[in-house]
């Protein structure tokens, strides 16, 4: 299974935004073969407005492979069901959290829901890690590989870290004697980086709108909005290994 991985598009009406996405979509659809899913991680809208999920929208339909997303904290629960996942989903009022299972070439990609609204940092709260661990039991010995926004691990970066999950240690729980996971995705952080986590690689996606500068990297501020936005490739084999590659767009 390849698997195409992006993050934090941030998508808020400007044409610097749009033209960054515009172009990893184009590069996507330049591929000699064509991804088995595209997953984007979360900050999919910079404000959570209802017209960047519809722009957002727009863009990713233009894939040619499918599109399977997970909100970030800078997204909006009840547009995002409405607008981009096309779900009525019970109106202003609902804020649960937004988890969903698909099935792609033999394995189960789920796309969690690791935010806290109205916060930066992260959470798995207790109606996602039921779900997480039923869902891990009923799917058996499929190959199973969690998608969220934040981090579960220590990233060494002191502006990002006090915003990864915050309760890292239950989604271990829920992980341990289940060895069907072969690696968990995540995004956030605006630089591409691979770790481990309970014992599975931890792979977290480049930005789309930005990348953050490592402390020990020169340049003013902590973002770098210049340097081409990034892709992970992943290739999952049949055995669970996993193979990434991160490229820049050009």
């Amino acid at each position: 299974m390849l698997l195409a991985h992006i993050s934090d598009l941030h998508l808020d009406g400007t044409e610097r935004a749009t033209e960054r996405a515009a172009r990893v979509v184009a590069y996507l659809n330049g591929l000699s073969r064509r991804p088995d899913a595209v997953l984007v991680t979360g900050d999919i809208a910079d404000h959570g407005a209802p017209d960047e999920y519809a722009e957002a929208a727009r863009l990713l339909a233009t894939l040619q492979a499918p599109a399977l997303t997970c909100p970030g904290n800078h997204d909006d629960r009840a547009a995002y069901r409405k607008v981009l996942l096309g779900e009525d989903g019970g109106g202003e009022g609902d804020t649960g959290p937004v988890n969903r299972l698909h099935r792609v070439a033999g394995h189960a990609l789920l796309l969690i829901d690791s935010t806290i609204p109205g916060e930066d940092a992260g959470l798995l709260d207790d109606e996602t890690l039921d779900w997480l661990a039923r869902t891990l039991d009923e799917l058996g010995d499929t190959p199973a590989i969690p998608a969220f926004h934040h981090p579960p691990a220590l990233l060494h970066h002191p502006y990002v870290d006090p915003m990864n999950l915050t309760n890292a240690d239950r989604l271990a729980e829920v992980l341990e004697g289940r060895p069907t996971v072969p690696a968990i995705l995540t995004g956030h952080a605006h630089t591409p980086a691979a770790t481990t986590f309970a014992g599975r690689p931890l792979l977290v996606a480049p930005g789309v709108v930005s990348t953050l500068r490592l402390p020990w990297e020169s340049g003013e501020g902590l973002t770098d909005r210049v340097a081409p936005p990034g892709v992970a490739f992943h290739v999952v084999e049949a055995d669970g290994r996993v193979t990434t590659h991160f490229r820049v767009v050009p």
